[in-house]
């Protein structure tokens, strides 16, 4: 597929997603209280999608993840938050 076509498919979509993310973020802007780990975590997410430098997804992903080998030997939460606390 070319170029063209991936925007002919794909752009209105990914437009709409910006537009979400962009919204997102001005809400954020506007509510009280301090930003959690999660914030700091997206903002840094956000800065992977620099043009040239590929591949884009794979480094949104790592900058998300935790990247610890070992297993923890107690949960501390009951379900997944998206971005590591780590960082």
């Amino acid at each position: 597929m070319n170029r063209r076509e991936l925007l002919d498919l794909y752009y209105l979509e990914a437009r709409a997603k910006l537009i979400d993310v962009a919204a997102f973020l001005d809400r954020l802007d506007r509510a009280d209280g301090a930003p959690d780990f999660r914030l700091t975590a997206f903002t840094q997410a956000l800065t992977q999608l620099e043009p040239g430098r590929e591949p884009r997804v794979e480094r949104v992903l790592a900058s998300l993840s935790d990247p610890t080998t070992e297993p923890i030997a107690v949960a501390t939460t009951k379900a997944a938050c998206g971005a590591w606390p780590g960082k």
